[in-house]
Protein backbone atom coordinates (compact mmCIF):
# COMPACT_ATOMS: atom_id res chain seq x y z
CA UNK A 1 0.00 0.00 0.00
CA UNK A 2 1.15 3.38 -0.94
CA UNK A 3 0.50 5.87 1.85
CA UNK A 4 2.52 8.72 0.48
CA UNK A 5 0.52 11.88 -0.16
CA UNK A 6 -0.03 12.64 -3.75
CA UNK A 7 0.84 16.08 -4.89
CA UNK A 8 -2.44 17.87 -5.63
CA UNK A 9 -2.73 20.14 -8.67
CA UNK A 10 -3.74 23.60 -7.60
CA UNK A 11 -6.65 24.99 -9.62
CA UNK A 12 -5.63 27.86 -11.84
CA UNK A 13 -7.88 30.56 -13.29
CA UNK A 14 -7.04 31.26 -16.87
CA UNK A 15 -7.51 35.01 -17.46
CA UNK A 16 -6.64 35.13 -21.14
CA UNK A 17 -10.13 34.14 -22.45
CA UNK A 18 -11.70 36.59 -20.00
CA UNK A 19 -9.49 39.44 -21.26
CA UNK A 20 -10.26 38.52 -24.87
CA UNK A 21 -14.00 38.73 -24.25
CA UNK A 22 -13.64 42.09 -22.49
CA UNK A 23 -11.60 43.51 -25.35
CA UNK A 24 -14.20 42.40 -27.90
CA UNK A 25 -16.96 44.07 -25.84
CA UNK A 26 -14.88 47.23 -25.50
CA UNK A 27 -14.24 47.41 -29.24
CA UNK A 28 -17.93 46.84 -29.96
CA UNK A 29 -18.96 49.65 -27.60
CA UNK A 30 -16.39 52.03 -29.05
CA UNK A 31 -17.60 51.40 -32.60
CA UNK A 32 -21.31 51.57 -31.83
CA UNK A 33 -21.27 54.67 -29.62
CA UNK A 34 -21.84 58.05 -31.21
CA UNK A 35 -20.16 61.05 -29.71
CA UNK A 36 -21.73 64.46 -30.24
CA UNK A 37 -20.23 67.81 -29.45
CA UNK A 38 -22.82 70.51 -28.96
CA UNK A 39 -20.27 73.25 -29.53
CA UNK A 40 -19.76 72.04 -33.10
CA UNK A 41 -23.47 71.80 -33.87
CA UNK A 42 -24.18 73.90 -36.94
CA UNK A 43 -27.80 74.58 -37.79
CA UNK A 44 -28.88 76.76 -40.69
CA UNK A 45 -32.53 77.73 -40.51
CA UNK A 46 -35.01 78.42 -42.05
CA UNK A 47 -34.97 76.99 -45.57
CA UNK A 48 -37.78 74.98 -47.15
CA UNK A 49 -39.60 74.34 -50.38
CA UNK A 50 -42.34 76.93 -50.21
CA UNK A 51 -45.14 78.07 -52.40
CA UNK A 52 -45.70 81.74 -53.20
CA UNK A 53 -47.12 83.94 -50.48
CA UNK A 54 -50.84 84.61 -50.74
CA UNK A 55 -52.46 87.60 -49.07
CA UNK A 56 -55.37 86.70 -46.85
CA UNK A 57 -57.27 89.11 -44.65
CA UNK A 58 -57.11 86.81 -41.61
CA UNK A 59 -53.33 86.50 -41.47
CA UNK A 60 -51.22 88.32 -38.91
CA UNK A 61 -47.56 88.49 -39.92
CA UNK A 62 -45.07 88.81 -37.07
CA UNK A 63 -41.49 89.56 -38.11
CA UNK A 64 -38.63 88.82 -35.70
CA UNK A 65 -35.30 90.56 -36.34
CA UNK A 66 -31.87 89.07 -35.56
CA UNK A 67 -31.71 91.34 -32.49
CA UNK A 68 -35.05 90.04 -31.17
CA UNK A 69 -37.20 93.05 -32.14
CA UNK A 70 -40.77 92.51 -33.37
CA UNK A 71 -42.98 93.93 -36.11
CA UNK A 72 -46.66 93.01 -36.33
CA UNK A 73 -48.14 93.55 -39.80
CA UNK A 74 -45.16 95.78 -40.72
CA UNK A 75 -45.52 98.00 -37.66
CA UNK A 76 -42.47 97.93 -35.41
CA UNK A 77 -43.12 97.39 -31.71
CA UNK A 78 -41.29 99.41 -29.08
CA UNK A 79 -41.40 96.80 -26.29
CA UNK A 80 -40.00 93.30 -26.41
CA UNK A 81 -42.14 91.77 -23.66
CA UNK A 82 -44.81 89.15 -24.19
CA UNK A 83 -47.47 91.60 -22.90
CA UNK A 84 -46.60 94.22 -25.55
CA UNK A 85 -46.64 91.55 -28.22
CA UNK A 86 -49.98 90.15 -27.01
CA UNK A 87 -51.55 93.63 -27.12
CA UNK A 88 -50.25 94.16 -30.65
CA UNK A 89 -51.56 90.77 -31.78
CA UNK A 90 -54.95 91.48 -30.22
CA UNK A 91 -55.23 94.86 -31.95
CA UNK A 92 -54.12 93.29 -35.26
CA UNK A 93 -56.76 90.57 -34.84
CA UNK A 94 -59.41 93.25 -34.21
CA UNK A 95 -58.25 95.24 -37.24
CA UNK A 96 -58.49 92.23 -39.52
CA UNK A 97 -61.96 91.38 -38.24
CA UNK A 98 -60.98 88.29 -36.30
CA UNK A 99 -61.62 89.53 -32.79
CA UNK A 100 -64.59 87.26 -32.18
CA UNK A 101 -64.08 83.90 -30.51
CA UNK A 102 -65.28 81.94 -33.53
CA UNK A 103 -63.32 83.97 -36.04
CA UNK A 104 -60.17 84.15 -33.86
CA UNK A 105 -59.73 80.43 -34.34
CA UNK A 106 -59.75 81.02 -38.14
CA UNK A 107 -56.99 83.67 -37.96
CA UNK A 108 -53.45 82.47 -38.38
CA UNK A 109 -50.20 83.97 -37.13
CA UNK A 110 -47.29 83.78 -39.56
CA UNK A 111 -43.95 84.01 -37.77
CA UNK A 112 -41.30 85.34 -40.11
CA UNK A 113 -38.18 85.06 -37.99
CA UNK A 114 -34.66 85.71 -39.14
CA UNK A 115 -32.45 82.61 -39.21
CA UNK A 116 -30.21 84.12 -36.53
CA UNK A 117 -33.06 85.42 -34.35
CA UNK A 118 -32.97 84.27 -30.72
CA UNK A 119 -35.04 81.19 -30.01
CA UNK A 120 -36.62 82.95 -27.03
CA UNK A 121 -37.99 85.67 -29.32
CA UNK A 122 -39.87 83.10 -31.41
CA UNK A 123 -41.17 81.37 -28.28
CA UNK A 124 -42.39 84.76 -27.00
CA UNK A 125 -44.42 85.24 -30.19
CA UNK A 126 -45.97 81.81 -29.72
CA UNK A 127 -46.77 82.58 -26.07
CA UNK A 128 -48.36 85.92 -26.98
CA UNK A 129 -50.48 84.24 -29.66
CA UNK A 130 -51.62 81.65 -27.12
CA UNK A 131 -52.59 84.37 -24.63
CA UNK A 132 -54.67 86.19 -27.25
CA UNK A 133 -56.31 82.95 -28.42
CA UNK A 134 -54.75 82.67 -31.87
CA UNK A 135 -54.23 78.94 -32.24
CA UNK A 136 -53.02 78.63 -35.84
CA UNK A 137 -49.31 79.40 -36.12
CA UNK A 138 -47.22 79.08 -39.27
CA UNK A 139 -43.51 79.66 -39.81
CA UNK A 140 -42.36 81.48 -42.93
CA UNK A 141 -39.26 80.19 -44.70
CA UNK A 142 -37.34 81.06 -47.81
CA UNK A 143 -37.00 78.78 -50.78
CA UNK A 144 -33.83 76.74 -51.14
CA UNK A 145 -32.78 78.65 -54.28
CA UNK A 146 -32.69 81.97 -52.41
CA UNK A 147 -30.90 80.57 -49.37
CA UNK A 148 -27.55 81.95 -48.39
CA UNK A 149 -24.63 79.52 -48.53
CA UNK A 150 -24.06 77.63 -45.31
CA UNK A 151 -21.08 78.68 -43.22
CA UNK A 152 -18.73 75.86 -42.40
Amino acid sequence: MNFRPRPQDEPEINLIPFIDVLLVILIFLMLSTTYSKFTELQVTLPVAQAETLRERPQEIIVAVSPEGRYAVNRQTLEGRSVEHLAQALQSAARASGTAGAASAAAASVIISADASAPHQAVISVMEAARRVGLAQITFATQSTGAAAPAQQ
